[in-house]
């Protein structure tokens, strides 16, 4: 159960003095950090300011104490904003309430079936695909709040879509005031880091900073947080879930958007500390992780939070500024939970283009516009394909369709290329002094046929051995199967359609080097009796020897 266990328990047999007063800077310094971006991400998310933070403390904690990696930072992220924000415009926040904590219960069983590892095998294409995606739909759902754009006719887009016709249709309501703030922060954001390097303290901070100084002084007519969102809450985090939100109707409704949040969660904490690992040269425990997220997602919900995950940025200013236990994830959230106690009132200040700049430099950040422009490049066609349409599909509808619709797609090619490289050939005669690549093949037994099966044998190349076809004069048929790694039920039924051809044919089938995983099935299945325990041959000599025993006899 070594698997399960929080890196937190393992790391604190050696604590010492030292590292602690380590911890708690970088905890300081990554609260610092997620104060402005949990605020951004929760508004982007269609939900009050607030929520954003509540995710950060009681997420951030859970997944700091019972996490499986050392320097995880776990709290709200981009690639959520999207699909929370819709979810919150049909469904309301009752219905993200569900579908988060259905997500979390999802995470935890994927955590103790032991998926962890299965979830780096999702194709780079569809996770580079997706990921450009989000941060094109959430650039895009952040131009009003830059330009200070108003919906003259009430309206509330949904889609990508509806948003851009949205825009081009007010547009004549720029506000040039909140444009030149959103300016100045995207400059701030840009400039800070090339001339501060050393400073610990992050560009976003300074931003709001600056920019509520200058529409408070110069009373500019700029949308704040404290306009948009009149009833900011203060102190600690309250109980938002009841018994009676969890209809079969409701369930059953969420259950789709339950799934991509998992999915997501999944994918984005394993992804941030396999980074992580590389950083400190050390190494988590990916099903204590999924676990711990998903303990994290249910526990966001229940307190009016939304969903979580390792954030990969947080994460690496944790590391940067000295943080290697999960005590700095924890006092990064106890930080942040003394802000919402007594300094939440004062985000009303915040300018809201500041907040779309902020989100600007996270979709710039989070697009991977250079992997995806390599992939373009130096992918094989069928990656391009799935590269550009999870990245249409996520753009124009959701990411619900994208990720359905991609990894179905990368399966399909993926089982056409297993088929393509999977190979059923036949022998021929032949004299082996004569021939120079004869190593490991021999003369064949009169009335006796070999093919060699090269490949995994699944249902998408299961078809290629019923095009094996015994000549009228044969005895014995021999198959080599050295190079099948793997054999599935499909597989498995063609071979004994052969073996039915054979019979009725007179011919007897032999086969010859069945490794580990096909032998078992095979024996399960009780193949192997009917074919005859002595007509599986451990070597093609001694296959080609029973061959020449048939065909005497």
């Amino acid at each position: 159960m070594k698997e399960f266990k929080p890196k937190l328990f393992s790391v604190m047999k050696n604590y010492s003095g030292s590292q602690l007063v380590k911890d708690i800077v970088a905890g300081i310094i990554v609260a610092i950090i997620a104060l402005p971006l949990s605020i951004a991400l929760a508004i982007a998310s269609g939900v009050g300011p607030e929520a954003g933070i509540y995710t950060a403390i009681v997420a951030g904690f859970i997944v700091s104490f019972l996490g499986g990696s050392r320097v995880q930072i776990a709290g709200p992220t981009a690639a959520f904003a999207t699909i929370v924000a819709g979810i919150v415009m049909k469904d309301g926040k009752e219905g993200l309430i569900i579908a988060t904590i259905m997500a979390g219960i999802i995470l935890i069983i994927m955590g103790f079936c032991r998926f962890g590892s299965l979830l780096k095998y999702i194709p780079d294409p569809i996770t580079t695909g997706f990921t450009a995606g989000i941060a094109v739909t959430l650039f895009i759902g952040q131009i009003k709040d830059f330009t200070g754009i108003t919906y003259q006719n009430g309206e509330k887009p949904i889609e990508t879509g509806e948003k851009v016709m949205a825009l081009v249709k007010n547009a004549a309501t720029v506000n040039w005031q909140g444009v030149l703030i959103g300016a100045i922060a995207l400059l701030i954001l840009i400039v800070w880091p090339m001339i501060f390097k050393k400073l610990p303290i992050p560009a976003s901070f300074i931003a709001v900073i600056v920019t509520a100084a200058i529409v408070e002084i110069f009373h500019w007519d700029v949308n704040t947080i404290g306009k948009s969102f009149a009833d900011i809450k203060a102190g600690l985090p309250p109980v938002s879930v009841n018994a009676s939100m969890f209809s079969f109707a409701n369930i059953k409704g969420q259950f789709s958007n339950a799934i991509t949040i998992a999915f997501l969660a999944g994918v984005e904490s394993l992804l941030s500390a396999v980074v992580a690992d590389s950083m400190i040269g050390s190494k988590h425990r990916p099903n204590a992780e999924l676990v711990a997220q998903g303990v994290g997602n249910i526990a966001s919900a229940c307190f009016g939070g939304i969903p979580a995950t390792g954030a990969i940025a947080r994460t690496a200013a944790n590391i940067k500024n000295g943080g290697r236990t999960p005590i700095a994830g924890m006092v990064h959230s106890v930080t942040l939970l003394i802000v919402v106690v007594f300094l939440m009132p004062y985000a009303k200040l915040i300018p809201m283009p500041c907040i779309a700049a902020i989100l600007f430099q996270v979709a710039y950040n989070m697009s991977g516009w250079r992997r995806f422009v390599k992939l373009i490049k130096s992918s094989p066609k069928s990656d391009i394909m799935v590269l550009l349409i999870t990245f249409v599909l996520t753009v124009v509808f959701d990411l619900v369709v994208a990720i359905e619709v991609g990894v179905l797609l990368a399966a399909v090619l993926f089982m056409k290329r297993m088929s393509d490289v999977t190979q059923v050939a036949g022998w021929k005669d032949f004299d082996p002094e004569n021939d120079p690549d004869s190593i490991d093949l021999r003369v064949l037994p009169e009335h006796t046929i070999v093919y060699e099966i090269n490949g995994p044998m699944f249902f998408a190349t299961a078809g290629k051995i019923l095009q094996i076809s015994p000549k009228e004069d044969t005895k014995a048929l021999v198959l080599r199967m050295r190079s099948v790694s793997t054999i599935d039920a499909t597989a498995l039924r063609n071979l004994e359609i052969l073996f039915e051809d054979c019979k009725n044919r007179g011919v007897q089938l032999v086969m010859s080097h069945v490794n580990e995983q096909p032998m078992k099935v095979i024996q399960k299945s009780g193949f192997d009796k009917k074919v005859g325990e002595e007509n599986f041959c451990p070597h093609i000599d001694n296959a080609l020897a029973r061959a020449q025993e048939i065909v005497k006899a």
